[in-house]
């Protein structure tokens, strides 16, 4: 009971519980991260089946190279658009609610593409889907803060990170498979059925948590949510880190294989320097996350882990044979999971409760946006300067973005309870 005699919620008692208020059950911390993590494995994994399939079935009913780029685009373009009101929309109606209309949505557009039989339609189910990840990427991001005690954010966000980075991994490698055994729409369908099972795991076992009456007011306590993250200096300097670093990942992804042919390496070795970025990324999130916990100031890690990617970045432009494709490639495996997984938790930290999904709706529109410009706006900065100046274009143009957030942290003190070994000291 506190101080007036009111009977204090469970979950506020202890930190390490949460309550679910469909049936008055109480669930573990861990418990539930372990839950958070395997249904966003398992959505990503799923989604991310159709990329090596999607090409080349449209390429067989005469879709040209530019336009599967647009495909790809819309796909981007929507998710990023949406994931900010999404957000809202989990701040008002609560966190189930939208997670269960995203993976409703995920499923409708996998099943859609095994008939979709032209341009216009595949277009049209890439804007669906992206809407769908729009609608669960961030909730459950916003989820994994709302059920995580301050003290554990870093590895929270560690083991979540690394299984999306898992599942968009694995996934398309998964794809490729099967399509090359059963066929390339069967994909669809199987990824269908999955999304389904998956749908089914979100309902079942993430609880429903009600939503305070300030969540629920109308339209004014959006506008007035909204203000107060705009005059947020370090939560605008966490989107503009991630904006920066995600330009760097679109320009890797889109533009090294063609540079790594250009000077004379296979598809294989291709692929395993795209696997080497991957598996760093998804490794050293763990141990990086719970090292965040113990650290004074998470910010810290941030800039040391983006001044290394824009290095990494750099270091392609130099590249003539295989391992010197690998280093930079481990280098930016290794410092996006420093920065990133301790800019989850930082956005956890500087963003109150009640506009948390709107703070993580913001962090995913600027990965999104982000890679859309890496992808779509480098292309003529490398037809002019050639891949060599390109990476080092690419570099620079993070810079900025690193100045923009040392610039609205200055002045940031990270809150000792947030802090693992001061919490445990204590």
């Amino acid at each position: 009971f506190d101080h007036t005699g009111e009977k204090v919620p469970h979950s506020e008692r202890n930190p390490m519980m949460i309550k679910d208020d469909s049936n008055d059950t109480v669930i573990p911390f861990k418990g539930l991260l372990t839950i958070c993590c395997l249904v966003t494995f398992g959505s990503y994994f799923t989604v991310s089946m159709r990329l090596p399939v999607v090409p080349l079935y449209a390429l067989d009913f005469g879709v040209t190279t530019t336009q599967v780029g647009i495909i790809n685009a819309a796909f981007y373009l929507m998710a990023g658009m949406l994931s900010l009101p999404s957000g809202m929309l989990s701040d008002r109606f609560g966190r189930k609610p939208v997670a269960l209309s995203g993976s409703i949505i995920l499923c409708a557009g996998m099943s859609l593409l095994f008939f979709g039989s032209s341009f216009a339609q595949l277009a049209g189910i890439y804007l669906l889907l992206g809407t769908g990840l729009a609608a669960f990427g961030p909730t459950m991001m916003s989820w994994v803060a709302e059920v995580t005690p301050p003290t554990h954010l870093g590895r929270a966000y560690g083991w979540y990170t690394t299984a999306i980075f898992c599942g968009l991994g694995l996934g398309p490698a998964a794809g490729g498979a099967l399509g090359q055994r059963l066929g390339l729409k069967s994909v669809f369908l199987i990824a269908a059925c999955l999304l389904a099972v998956n749908l089914w795991a979100v309902k079942r076992f993430l609880p429903y948590q009600r939503r305070s009456s300030v969540n629920r007011e109308g339209r004014g306590i959006w506008r007035e949510n909204l203000g107060e993250i705009m005059s947020n200096r370090p939560l605008v300097g966490c989107w503009a880190f991630t904006f920066g670093a995600s330009i760097v990942s679109g320009m890797f992804f889109t533009f090294m294989p063609l540079h790594a042919r250009g000077q004379g390496l296979s598809v294989g070795e291709i692929g395993l320097i795209f696997f080497i970025q991957a598996l760093s990324n998804a490794l050293f999130r763990i141990p990086f996350g719970a090292f965040s916990d113990r650290v004074r100031q998470r910010k810290y890690l941030v800039l040391s882990g983006t001044l290394f990617v824009t290095l990494s970045i750099m270091g392609f432009s130099s590249a003539t044979h295989f391992l010197q494709f690998l280093f930079p490639a481990l280098g930016l495996g290794v410092s996006m999971a420093v920065a990133f997984t301790a800019v989850g938790a930082l956005i956890s930290e500087t963003a109150s409760p009640h506009f948390r999904g709107l703070a993580m709706g913001g962090y995913n529109s600027s990965i999104y946006f982000g890679m859309m410009t890496g992808s779509i706006g480098l292309g003529p900065v490398l037809e002019w300067t050639g891949f060599a100046g390109g990476f080092i274009a690419t570099g620079l143009i993070n810079l900025p973005f690193i100045l923009i957030f040392t610039w609205l942290m200055f002045g940031y003190q990270q809150k000792p309870e947030g802090i693992a070994g001061t919490a445990e000291k204590a």
